[in-house]
């Protein structure tokens, strides 16, 4: 049976036959079309010569029939800052309504009651739902490092006969139906550039190449068993795959240049995903979603209403914060606001506090606020500003005069950056676990034997930024100058500097020969061994001190990969280094 003998069956299942012109016209094919397939329909035996539905066709419904659904809820959703830092974007309220709520009451309209819901992010905050409609919540614990390939690979049991639903759909129509006969995809009639499916015309969705405007993907997916089976074995293999950690489950469907399951076409007035605080306000714009904490400072800080604050979008996702660009009368601006787990490891007056030490200097970024309190912070936004690359001498070399010239300036604040207090600050985060490395207690105690050797070698501690990283070094250019601004000063305290040339090293993942290199480039007139084994000590003091960072960090769910793995290695590495030239 093709897709439009069964729609033609599931027309006449839900509407009594009056005749065949009739029944054209609802369908929206010719006269001639739907007589053939009419034609073919009682040839099969589905339907009798008075075009009623037979046993048989009774039994079609019945097997393929819609039991249960899945609704992808586990994301962080980093398109729809600020909102996300308050709430999952599934409970994003529109007309009052959070959107799985709308969801789910649609399901529970056509009969679906056995529902599973996959979180993640702000996983606690779906709990009400469970007493609210009796769903079940599967958690999926991967949620930050890989995408929603995985979190269907959980729930592939459950997908036979399914509908599989992103959290972040609002539907004005409900999308389900009690009787389903074939396996669909959604998607709307609006073109899209970011879509890599287009509708051809045997309703088939074929992959087309990047933006060439395909049919919007909305994400709503049906899956009979026989398809349902297929699914579930490609999304296993892979996920069996480390290198598809950021596939969509998607890839699933596709074959050969298309999906393997039919298109349906909806209108995109019917179904709108919610991806950007943009998109929400002119879905409702009175959402309660609308305002957040973010926004009303905003609003305070330019004394604007909430509609003048535009263009909002995501600008990175840091090891650290989110961050999020907007306009606001006529200008651009960036609004930073703390990620998860922060309050534990900055001290927001004491960041205040350095900002207000270094103002004025043409150092940093250029602030317009900035928030003791809760670490909210905005700045004016730099056209066609770039980061340092790493791997560029010459960038590289600008960029340590730079951090010469502002260690020079021998600026104070109140407060240091004690790397080994930090340590063992971060080791109490763990709440007594041990570290996830098991020659963990025999490397801190060779990384804290170097403490000696340090404090013998130290001159002079000034105002040091201490997360001196390539990525915090912004080259902009300034009435035709190009200059280069340090940012992101949430750990800058009283600190030996040659720290900061150790750290530049370690998140660049360089090299000895690269350290080096960027040793010669901060000392243009040389630099004498001792110092030169000094900063080898701080590669590896700080080594350690940002692999416990980011133990912290893993355990609230936030993954740095090859970057974690990689300090560890620093603090036993360079430990070594460090003996061969004392010893």
């Amino acid at each position: 049976m093709n897709k439009l003998e069964s729609d033609i069956l599931n027309r006449l299942l839900h509407e009594p036959f009056t005749n065949k012109r009739a029944l054209a016209e609802v369908s929206g094919d010719s006269l001639e079309i739907v007589n053939h397939e009419l034609e073919n329909l009682m040839n099969e035996g589905y339907i009798d010569k008075s075009i009623h539905l037979t046993d048989k066709a009774l039994s079609e419904f019945e097997q393929k029939k819609p039991q249960r659904a899945i609704i992808l809820a586990a994301g962080v959703g980093m398109r729809m800052v600020p909102i996300n830092t308050e709430m999952p974007k599934g409970l994003i309220e529109v007309n009052g309504e959070p959107l799985i709520e709308r969801i789910i009451k649609q399901l529970h309209e056509v009969g679906i009651e056995e529902i599973y819901i996959v979180v993640g992010f702000m996983k606690e905050k779906y709990d009400y739902l469970i007493c609210k409609y009796g769903v079940h919540l599967i958690v999926n614990k991967d949620y930050v490092k890989k995408n929603n390939l995985y979190s269907v690979n959980l729930v592939k049991k459950y997908i036979r006969n399914a509908y599989i639903i992103p959290c972040d759909i609002w539907c004005d129509k409900n999308p389900f139906r009690r009787h389903e006969l074939y396996s669909w995809y959604m998607v709307s009639d609006l073109a899209n550039n970011e879509s890599n499916v287009r509708v051809n015309w045997e309703m088939k969705l074929e992959v087309i190449p990047p933006k060439t405007g395909g049919n919007t993907m909305i994400g709503i997916c049906y899956l009979v068993k026989e398809d349902a089976d297929v699914v579930a074995e490609r999304i296993e293999a892979l996920c069996n795959n480390p290198q598809n950690s950021r596939l969509f489950w998607e890839e699933a469907l596709y074959y050969r240049g298309r999906m393997i399951v039919s298109a349906r076409v909806v209108r995109s007035s019917e179904v709108v995903e919610i991806n950007t605080y943009e998109q929400l306000r002119e879905l409702d714009c009175n959402s309660n979603q609308l305002k957040t904490d973010a926004i009303q400072t905003i609003c305070s800080v330019f004394k604007v209403k909430p509609k003048e604050v535009t263009n909002i979008s995501v600008l990175k996702k840091g090891m650290t914060n989110r961050s999020f660009v907007f306009s606001c009368k006529g200008k651009k601006y960036i609004m930073r606001i703390p990620g998860e787990g922060t309050d534990q490891l900055i001290n927001r007056k004491k960041e205040a506090d350095v900002y207000q030490a270094i103002d004025g200097r043409r150092i940093c970024d250029d602030v317009v606020y900035i928030n003791p309190n809760n670490g909210y912070k905005i700045t004016k936004f730099w056209e066609n500003a770039r980061v340092c690359d790493p791997l560029n001498y010459e960038d590289v070399r600008k960029c340590m005069k730079r951090l010469r010239h502002f260690h020079e300036l021998r600026l104070k604040v109140a407060h240091d950056f004690d790397i080994f207090g930090q340590i063992e600050f971060y080791e109490t985060l763990r709440n007594g676990a041990p570290s996830i490395y098991k020659d963990y207690e025999k490397t801190k105690m060779k990384i804290l034997s170097l403490r000696h050797y340090i404090d013998s070698h130290v001159t002079e501690k000034v105002l040091t930024h201490i997360d001196a990283v390539p990525d915090n070094f912004l080259f902009i250019n300034k009435n035709g100058m190009e200059e280069v601004r340090l940012i992101d000063w949430e750990y800058a305290g009283m600190q030996d500097p040659h720290v900061d040339v150790a750290m530049f090293c370690i998140y660049a993942l360089y090299n000895k020969y690269q350290v080096d290199q960027l040793i010669s480039a901060y000392f243009t007139e040389g630099c004498n061994d001792a110092i030169r084994i000094k900063i080898y000590c701080y590669i590896a003091v700080c080594g350690l001190l940002w692999s416990n960072w980011c133990e912290y960090k893993r355990n609230l769910g936030v993954e740095f990969g090859e970057y974690s793995y990689r300090q560890y290695s620093y603090a036993k590495e360079y430990y070594r280094i460090v003996q061969e030239k004392i010893y």
